[in-house]
Parts: C-alpha cells; sequence; structure tokens
C-alpha cells in the first residue's frame, strides 16, 4: 500500500510507515502543503495512495465523488500524539487492508474504528 499524508499528521507517521516498508509521501515533503483538497484527492488517484488525513473534508469529497477510490483513513482522536496515532493506524492497518485496498472510508476514534466501502451510495 502507498500513503499521503496530509498536512495534520506528523513526520514521525511517515517514518512509523516506512519503517514498516510502506511508500509514504508527506504533502509537506513535496512543497505541496497549501495544495487544495480537491488537488490532493487527485494526487492521491494518480499515484495510487490511501489518504491519511485528520480533516473531514476528504472522506465528504470521495463520497459525494461515488468514486472507488482513494481510500481515505480520517484520525478523529482527542490525542493527535505521533505515538497515538501509530497505534490506531497500525490497528487499522492490520484489520482493513484488503478494505483499504479496494477502496474504503474509514473514521478512526478512540472509542471505535468505522469503515465504509467505497463507492458510497452506490
Amino acid at each position: 500500500m502507498k500513503f499521503l499524508l496530509d498536512m495534520g499528521l506528523g513526520h514521525s507517521t511517515v517514518l512509523f510507515l516506512r519503517e514498516q516498508g510502506y511508500d509514504v509521501v508527506h504533502l509537506r515533503e513535496q512543497g505541496l502543503q497549501r495544495l487544495p483538497d480537491e488537488q490532493i484527492v487527485s494526487k492521491a488517484i494518480r499515484e495510487k495512495r490511501i489518504i491519511l488525513t485528520h480533516d473531514l473534508d476528504f472522506g465528504r469529497l470521495v463520497a459525494l465523488s461515488r468514486a472507488q477510490i482513494p481510500s481515505v483513513i480520517t484520525f478523529r482522536l482527542n490525542d493527535m500524539k505521533p505515538t497515538n496515532v501509530n497505534h490506531y493506524l497500525e490497528e487499522t492497518l492490520t484489520r482493513f487492508t484488503g478494505d483499504l485496498e479496494a477502496g474504503a472510508l474509514i473514521s478512526i476514534s478512540e472509542q471505535v474504528i468505522r469503515m465504509r466501502r467505497l463507492p458510497i451510495g452506490r
């Protein structure tokens, strides 16, 4: 799997994923911190990347497009410290690898991890 991290997630999550052998880019690494959300989604589609974010707009954009990709993992954690983010991310990747590869929206909170397959509404 390949990942694209939005600005709200730290470089330590990039390192965490790379240590596990994943192909990961962060918008800041590419000088794209001001790229509009729609263009970030287009970039993820072109590069076949899963978006990791805490911004609800990405899930909404993908759901409204009725597309099957890109998958989006949205963090809705009260504690966004990197160790906490990485803990929940590891659990999510273990449980939902197939869904993420096929196309899914995943929302992560301390209480629950919710997954919906894409496309939404078909």
